[in-house]
């Protein structure tokens, strides 16, 4: 059974505040000199795939194998104790010398709700955040407020409060000269960098309409051996052991997942909508192990120019895959996904993939450089309006309402983060239905 300490929501997000101030408020980014061997160092907060298996430190490690994991940190001591087996092998699996680049000692690997304070306040450069989408807000903070060099993973809140107060540190960011590079690898694909161009040149004309698709597996094993809630853990700690199936942890699949199509759906667009229409459900999800999050959803969104794209999202097993998207304009259309775009119309070409970038290894080589050069890149900014765009998805295919952009970003009060955080009771809501689901 974990720890029982007990931390308020504003304890929590004021944590990273409360031991050693004066040092944490003091502390720059290190300089490094274009070209310098000095090794960056990293601190890891999150220890499950996405950090130690699947992408974080793996990658960050591939971009620049000079690097340094000094610290890591886990909400869960099992998941702690099985990170450096897990990125052990994953580097070995990539041909990276894990013995030069995994420094992490036993007194630097944390866990227990501060385990991200305790990684920030060691001698890091840069803190790479895989946790739970809603911590994100949370540890950003602490981190920017440290003087640390932050790569986000997406989607980097599960509400609209959570956006808002991530665009206020991002600010604060941009003042002390920090880099916040964020999780959406495809913004370093070639074919999709072209294809933007492209659009941007005026070579579709104006955008009338489109359609994004995303249909895939159900994520059905995820964390398959912790499915069953064991006697001994509280609300608390199963649904996080359960995250991505649990609305207030993960956003759902809409926000913890889709928010990549709908990155490169603003992105190719050139303008974040004004106003979503949908709905959705669950059909496959119906064992109590898969929480409150849906399975299948359909939203509208309509942009400022009058285009209307309509996004097709579901994670189900057995459904024919899909993952693309289409714009139409006045002169062509636009067909792309993940590997490649393709114009059709009168001007036909193509935009083929490239065989030798890897946008998520991209991704951290362009953060490791920007901290080496000192020219400070910040992402913060259109991660966040990403993630509220499928945040206002959310919105509207929950209640089956039309919602504006405006309301959500601005007057929404639905705020999913626990009122407290501690190993007790968290009733879980019942799944959404449209029409019944109030909006706040």
């Amino acid at each position: 059974m974990p720890p029982t300490d007990v931390f308020s929501r504003r304890q929590f997000v004021g944590s990273a505040a409360t031991a050693g101030l004066a040092t944490l408020l003091a502390s720059s980014p290190r300089v490094f000199a274009a070209g310098a061997s000095d090794r960056i160092k990293i601190g890891l907060i999150g220890a499950g795939d996405r950090g130690t298996v699947s992408a974080g430190i793996i990658d960050c490690a591939e971009a620049d194998p000079t690097i340094e994991l000094v610290a890591i940190g886990d909400l869960f001591a099992d998941h702690l104790e099985a990170a450096p087996a897990n990125i052990e092998k994953a580097m070995v699996e990539r041909g990276l010398p894990f013995k030069d680049i995994y420094k992490v000692t036993p007194e630097r690997m944390f866990s227990g709700f501060d385990a991200y304070q305790r990684v920030i306040e060691c001698d890091v450069d840069l803190i790479i955040l895989t946790t739970p989408p809603v911590f994100r807000p949370i540890h950003f903070k602490a981190a920017v407020e440290a003087g640390k060099h932050v790569f986000v993973e997406k989607p980097i809140a599960v509400d609209a409060p959570g956006v808002r107060d991530f665009l206020e540190t991002t600010e604060r960011a941009k003042a002390k000269g920090l880099t916040v590079v964020a999780g959406t690898q495809m913004r370093r694909a070639p074919h999709i960098i072209d294809a933007v161009d492209y659009l941007r040149a005026g070579g579709l004309g104006e955008i009338v309409a489109g359609q994004s698709a995303r249909i895939g597996a159900g994520l059905m094993n995820f964390r398959h051996s912790e499915s069953i809630r064991q006697r001994d853990r509280a609300d608390m700690e199963w649904q996080l052991r359960r995250w991505l199936f649990a609305v207030w942890a993960a956003g759902d699949f809409i926000v913890e997942q889709h928010v990549h199509n709908l990155d490169l759906m603003n992105w190719l667009v050139g303008e974040t909508p004004i106003k979503a229409t949908g709905f959705g459900g669950r059909q496959n999800r119906t064992d109590s192990i898969y929480l409150n999050a849906w399975d299948h959803i359909s939203v509208e969104y309509e942009f400022p120019s009058g285009a209307r794209v309509t996004h097709l999202g579901s994670q189900a097993d057995g459904l024919g895959y899909r993952n693309d998207l289409r714009l139409q304009g006045e002169a062509g259309s636009l067909l792309m996904s993940f590997s490649r775009a393709e114009v059709q119309g009168k001007n036909p070409r193509k935009f083929p993939g490239s065989k030798t970038v890897k946008p998520p290894v991209q991704e951290y080589k362009d953060t490791l450089d920007s901290i080496r050069n000192s020219q400070a890149i910040n992402e913060g900014g259109q991660i966040a309006e990403s993630t509220m765009t499928a945040i206002l998805g959310r919105l509207a295919a929950y209640s089956g309402r039309a919602v504006s952009w405006s309301w959500a970003m601005n007057a929404s009060q639905e705020n999913l983060t626990p009122a407290a955080w501690e190993w007790a009771d968290l009733p879980l809501r019942p799944p959404a239905v449209p029409g019944h689901y109030k909006l706040t």
